[in-house]
C-alpha cells in the first residue's frame, strides 16, 4: 500500500474526565485540545513528550469500559530514569522487570514477571508499568537499538535527542579517522549524515 495511513491518537476510556486531564497533565504531557460542545460531546487530547501520537478522552467519545486500555507502549531509551522521574511526579510505577514467560509483560499481576533489567542488556527486553486513574495501563519499554527496518526517518523529538545523536556520531567519525592514519576527512558532513542516518533507522553504521 503506498498511501501513508499515521497512528496519531489512540483512545483512552475514562470515567471522570477532569481527574483524568489532572492525571496526565501532571505528568508533564501537553494539553493539546479540551473541547466541549452543547450536546454534552467533550474531547480531550494529550501528547506524551517526544511522541509523535496523542491520546483521547472525554465525554461520549467511547463505550469502552473505563480503566479496560491495557498495555500502552511507552517507549523510552533508559528506563530507570524514565522510573525515577514519574516517581518524582507522585505516580506509582511498578519495579523494572523483564518478562520471565513471552508475553509476561501483558500479564496482570507479577507471576512470570523477573525482577531487574533483561539479563543480556537487549533493546526492547525491559519494561515497568502504571496505571492513571481509571485503571488504564501503561507499559514503559526500554529500546536503545531499533530492530532494522523499524525506523524509516531519521527524525530527531529534540534538541537534546538530537545532541546525543551528534555526539554519537562525533565518537565514532574518531574512530574513523584514526583507522584512515589520523588524516583530517573533509568529507565529514556526508560521514555524520550517513552515520546519524544509519543510527537512527537501525541499518548498518558506516566505518
Amino acid at each position: 500500500m503506498s498511501t501513508e495511513l499515521k497512528l496519531e491518537a489512540v483512545v483512552v476510556p475514562v470515567a471522570e474526565v477532569d481527574r483524568a486531564k489532572e492525571f496526565y497533565a501532571g505528568l508533564g504531557w501537553r494539553l493539546d485540545a479540551d473541547f466541549a460542545f452543547d450536546n454534552g460531546f467533550r474531547i480531550v487530547q494529550f501528547t506524551p513528550p517526544g511522541s509523535p501520537a496523542s491520546v483521547q478522552f472525554g465525554t461520549a467519545v467511547t463505550t469502552a469500559e473505563p480503566g479496560s486500555a491495557q498495555g500502552l507502549y511507552l517507549v523510552v531509551d533508559d528506563i530507570e530514569a524514565a522510573r525515577g522521574e514519574l516517581n518524582e511526579l507522585g505516580v506509582e510505577v511498578s519495579e523494572v522487570f523483564h518478562p520471565g514467560a513471552p508475553g509476561a509483560q501483558f500479564e496482570p499481576g507479577t507471576k512470570n514477571r523477573a525482577t531487574g533489567r533483561d539479563g543480556n542488556g537487549g533493546s526492547y527486553g525491559s519494561f515497568a508499568t502504571f496505571q492513571d486513574p481509571d485503571g488504564n495501563t501503561w507499559l514503559l519499554q526500554e529500546v536503545t537499538t531499533r530492530l532494522p527496518g523499524r525506523v524509516t526517518e531519521a527524525t530527531y523529538a529534540s534538541a537534546d535527542d538530537l545532541a546525543e545523536a551528534l555526539k554519537r556520531a562525533a565518537a565514532a567519525h574518531g574512530e574513523h579517522e584514526k583507522r584512515h592514519g589520523g588524516e583530517y576527512d573533509e568529507q565529514w558532513p556526508a560521514w555524520y549524515a550517513s552515520y546519524m542516518v544509519a543510527d537512527r533507522t537501525g541499518q548498518e553504521l558506516p566505518e
